[in-house]
């Protein structure tokens, strides 16, 4: 769809409270963009920012990190490492264990389901 063409290839972000209506059950986020598996549901908080928020990728090779400098802030970058998506932000204020929290937007990824089943929509 075109936000996440927009976010994913564009670098754009989403409006805050718009894409943060993903399923609640076990499962897995995957990239939009190539299906690179990102981050688990049991990693994922509800940080009141309006994206979904995990406090780790299911692995670190696959989500990859750099400075942005836009908008006269200092922040890092995340993005899909096979795809180089853009997927959102991380900021060293989540909870523990690690303390990070990767603010995603939810145009960037989808929801599958611990079953098998395919559910990026409730």
């Amino acid at each position: 769809d075109d936000l996440s063409f927009k976010v994913l290839r564009k670098h754009g972000t989403e409006r805050a409270f718009t894409n943060d209506n993903f399923p609640k059950e076990p499962g897995t986020y995957m990239c939009k963009g190539c299906g690179a598996p990102l981050f688990e549901q049991s990693t994922k908080f509800d940080s009141g920012t309006g994206w979904p928020s995990f406090y780790a990728p299911i692995d670190g090779d696959m989500v990859g990190e750099k400075a942005d400098n836009t908008l006269f802030m200092r922040r890092t970058e995340v993005h899909c490492n096979r795809c180089e998506g853009h997927l959102g932000h991380v900021f060293p204020d989540g909870p523990n264990p690690t303390g990070l929290r990767y603010c995603i937007n939810g145009a960037s990824i989808e929801f599958h389901a611990e079953d098998g089943a395919d559910n990026d929509e409730p």
